[in-house]
């Protein structure tokens, strides 16, 4: 039997991560798990700007940044349910975000990793790589990647009622 006590979503707060938080939540609900929900802020301390690679580092910037994200976190899980879903709101800086995602569920004991994927095509692919698929390749879990649009699996209640004999 399988058995989910820790569920992480991943968020970048796109559209495809807002469908992983929608499979995430009715997973979390259904196996009574904890949802992780994180968030990974690009460090601004080790960005580099220009062509003669300044390093600089803009702690106000950061910090709004951080609180930015901080605010969209307690957006995303707003939860008006009862009872309510057991949450932890996770915000990390890092200039690596799938790194820091596995760091996190191998830390956490996390049982499955959530994540939305954009879908890009083999050229953006092979130019900018995906967070996603470093994750499936190094996470310590199994990984369920959400494509929007992707295929629901998810029903409001009344179809589900509807459905049933």
């Amino acid at each position: 039997m399988i058995t989910l006590k820790n569920i992480l979503v991943a968020t970048d707060f796109s559209v495809a991560s807002n469908a992983a938080l929608t499979y995430g939540r009715e997973l979390a609900r259904n196996f009574k798990a904890t949802l992780h929900v994180l968030h990974v802020v690009d460090n601004m301390a080790t960005a580099v700007y220009g062509a003669a690679g300044y390093v600089t580092s803009v702690p106000d910037l950061q910090q709004e940044i951080e609180d930015a994200a901080r605010t969209r976190l307690n957006e995303l899980l707003m939860d008006n349910d009862e009872p309510p879903l057991p949450t932890q709101r996770v915000l990390l800086t890092s200039h690596a975000p799938a790194l820091s995602i596995v760091g996190y569920a191998q830390r956490e004991r996390i049982d499955l990793i959530v994540v939305g994927t954009h879908g890009r095509g083999a050229v953006a692919h092979f130019l900018m790589g995906s967070v996603a698929e470093r994750v499936v390749r190094t996470a310590p879990c199994p990984v369920l990647t959400v494509r929007h649009p992707e295929h629901d699996f998810i029903f409001a209640d009344a179809l589900v009622a509807i459905a049933k004999p």
